[in-house]
Formats: structure tokens, sequence, C-alpha cells
């Protein structure tokens, strides 16, 4: 006996449509576009031939935002012999870079991360590749300190290079200098835009527009490194 009977179509809504879409592209499409990008750099000696290129001399004032172990502040110092002001929020971190410039007056150091508020974050335990979270993660909990409230306690009118990796922290950071028209008083920006937070290339889309207005870009590899100086 043969069924009349039709199996019934299955529909997938918009909304899981549009969900499984967006997890597409950011999985196979800025995944690639990302790795891509990083080949570039390697292949261009990015970190040497880029990274420590600034018009910089020992009067010059460099703020390291991440400073993990210290290899770009001691490097960009070691080249131009400026002022460093470091801040790292890994206590563990932080206590290698007091290792490591012991006896360096021109290198201050700070326990502490710098972002667009006062207070407390987690942090993940992935070596170079920590990140401040809202308190979800298991980590350290270290401290962060609004940047406006910092650099005017500081003896510090201007920032030739300000250094950024703080792994998606730099999307609160930035917004910030901007919204207290700091971003004026950086000569020089280096910034790691990172791609795993969510809506990421929208938010460096959004900030790249408002840099615009203040800096022009001058060198780019899509979140690996930028750079922009003041116009």
């Amino acid at each position: 006996m043969t069924s009349n009977v039709r199996p019934q179509k299955r529909f997938i809504s918009l909304t899981k449509l549009k969900r499984r879409l967006k997890y597409a592209y950011r999985r196979y499409v800025l995944k690639d576009v990302f790795k891509a990008e990083v080949r570039r750099w390697q292949e261009d000696d990015g970190d040497n031939i880029y990274r420590l290129s600034y018009d910089l001399n020992e009067r010059s004032v460099v703020f390291d935002l991440g400073g993990y172990l210290g290899d770009f502040a001691s490097s960009i110092y070691n080249k131009y012999g400026c002022s460093i002001y470091l801040f790292e929020p890994s206590k563990a971190f932080f206590d290698k870079c007091v290792t490591r410039f012991h006896g360096n007056a021109a290198v201050k150091m700070f326990n502490f991360g710098l972002s667009n508020t006062t207070g407390e974050f987690t942090l993940s335990d992935e070596g170079d590749a920590s990140s401040l979270g809202n308190g979800v993660l298991a980590g350290e909990r270290v401290a962060v300190k609004s940047f406006a409230e910092v650099f005017a306690n500081l003896p510090v009118d201007e920032i030739d290079l300000l250094k950024i990796n703080i792994e998606g922290g730099e999307y609160d950071v930035i917004p910030h200098l901007i919204e207290n028209g700091l971003i004026a008083k950086v000569r020089h920006l280096q910034v790691q835009f990172h791609n795993f937070i969510p809506g990421a290339e929208q938010k460096r889309s959004e900030i790249e527009k408002a840099l615009l207005r203040t800096h022009k870009r001058e060198w780019c590899y899509t979140f690996v490194w930028e750079s922009w100086s003041r116009r």
C-alpha cells in the first residue's frame, strides 16, 4: 500500500541562517584573510622593517600597552634611547619586566593596564595571547585604570609612539582616547587589532573612520599590525 502522505519540508529560520552564515564567514573567510596577512607580514620581515621604524630619539616618549616580557620596550629603547612607560597588568609578566629593566631609569613600569575605565578584569593565562575579559574567564584578576586619568597624572605632554597590543582591549581604549581628545597628543600609533572579538570588523572600521580625522595610516597588515601618524 502506497502512502499519499508527503514528507514535511524542513525550513530553517532566518535568524538561524544568519547565524550560520556569520559563523562560516568568520571561520573560513576571515581566517583565510588573517593567515594571508600573517604570511605577508612574515615575508616582509615586518617585525624588523616596520615595528621599530619611527622618527624617535632620546627625548621621545613611548607608551607600551601590553608590555608582556618587555621585548618591544627593549628593542625600541636599544634603538633610540627614549623614555618608555610600560603597562603590564599580569603580575607574572610584570615581574619579568622589572627584572629585565632593573637599573634602567628610562623604562618606567606599571602593574596595571590602561583602558576606558578603572576596575578589575580577568586575564586569561595564554602567554602572550593573554586577554582582558569581563570576569567570566578562569585566570588572573588584574587591574586596569582609565587612560585619561593616568595620563593626567604623568609628567607627559605628548606621546611620540603609542604601541597597543592588549588582546581586544584596543576596542575600548582607542575610542576612549578619541572621545577625550587625547588621540591628538599621540604622534604615532602602532596597534594590533584582534579578530576574535565579536563584531571586530565593524568595531575596527568605526575606529578607522574616527582616526582618519586626526591621523593617516602609514602601513597596514589587517589584524596583524598597523601604524598611524598624526596629520
